[in-house]
């Protein structure tokens, strides 16, 4: 079985590798070529476009920034949809819009290919370690298929429903991580103007109720000073107006997230987009 994969970025790239470890054997896309001859060292095949790795795999990855970018591969000019063929399976593990996924794979059915929408959680480290988190909507029996590409990149591997539920519990998950950088920075930036040693009191809250993930590993960057990308800061800001545009769609009020998009929206407008979502603490730094 060969397996497309297009999007070869901070997550992409060490997916990508963790695949090949797998012993799958991968056609590769990506716009800019760095990771694509990375790949090429190791005996991986690039492919020239979107349409040209869709007509050499029966899977197709796509890990791609937005709905637009996801849009434009896969059913732009020169895009996957030109190259598909029956029984071929689209997975998108991008962030993107729940309604855009199910317009997708709409199109895509038309045409005999199924489509999972399997976003992951864990950032650039659980992308290195295969660690990850797969979010994954769709059919069962597509999933299943499915199942051993996503045990070479992931660990905890959930179908959650049908097509676009996927994308759905990816934006609850970043509606809950992000709200939780906030609240990290806000604690840091009260914990140091209080002339209080920060670092302490991040043990502390790491041995209590307040404890998680995102305080383990990204509270230990702030303190060093490591602002380099995981995650980067407006893909980030990016996932919180898809879900507050998933809101608005459903009708539904999400006030705290509301305030946190501002929040980021903030620190991307001081020039912090490219940075660690842990920079955000920056901001706070310019407030006083």
């Amino acid at each position: 079985m060969k397996v497309g994969f297009i999007g070869l970025g901070i997550m992409g790239l060490p997916m990508a590798k963790n695949m090949v470890k797998s012993g799958f054997n991968l056609v590769v896309y990506n716009r800019s070529m760095k990771p694509v001859k990375e790949l090429n060292a190791i005996g991986v095949e690039a492919g020239s476009s979107p349409r040209d790795v869709a007509m050499k795999c029966d899977i197709l990855i796509t890990m791609l920034p937005d709905s637009p970018d996801v849009q434009e591969v896969v059913l732009g000019k020169g895009g996957v949809i030109e190259g598909v063929k029956p029984g071929m399976i689209l997975i998108d593990m991008s962030t993107i819009s729940p309604k855009v996924s199910v317009e997708i794979s709409e199109v895509l059915a038309e045409s005999g290919v199924e489509m999972l929408d399997a976003p992951v959680s864990g950032g650039q480290k659980g992308a290195i370690e295969g660690s990850l988190s797969i979010m994954v909507g769709g059919k069962k029996k597509i999933f299943e298929k499915c199942m051993p590409v996503f045990k070479s990149i992931g660990k905890t591997i959930v179908l959650v429903g049908g097509n676009g539920a996927g994308e759905t519990v990816k934006l609850c998950n970043q509606v809950i991580c992000a709200i939780n950088i906030v609240s990290m920075c806000e604690g840091m930036s009260l914990c140091r103007r209080a002339g209080v040693d920060v670092e302490k009191m991040i043990e502390v809250v790491n041995g209590g109720l307040g404890a998680s993930n995102i305080i383990a590993n990204l509270a230990p960057k702030i303190l060093e000073g490591d602002m380099a990308p995981g995650f980067k800061l407006r893909l980030q800001q990016k996932d919180l107006r898809l879900a507050l545009q998933l809101a608005e769609e459903l009708n539904f009020s999400m006030p705290v997230t509301g305030l946190t998009n501002q929040i980021f929206r903030i620190a991307e407008g001081k020039g912090l987009g490219e940075k660690g979502t842990q920079a955000l603490i920056e901001a706070y730094n310019l407030l006083g």
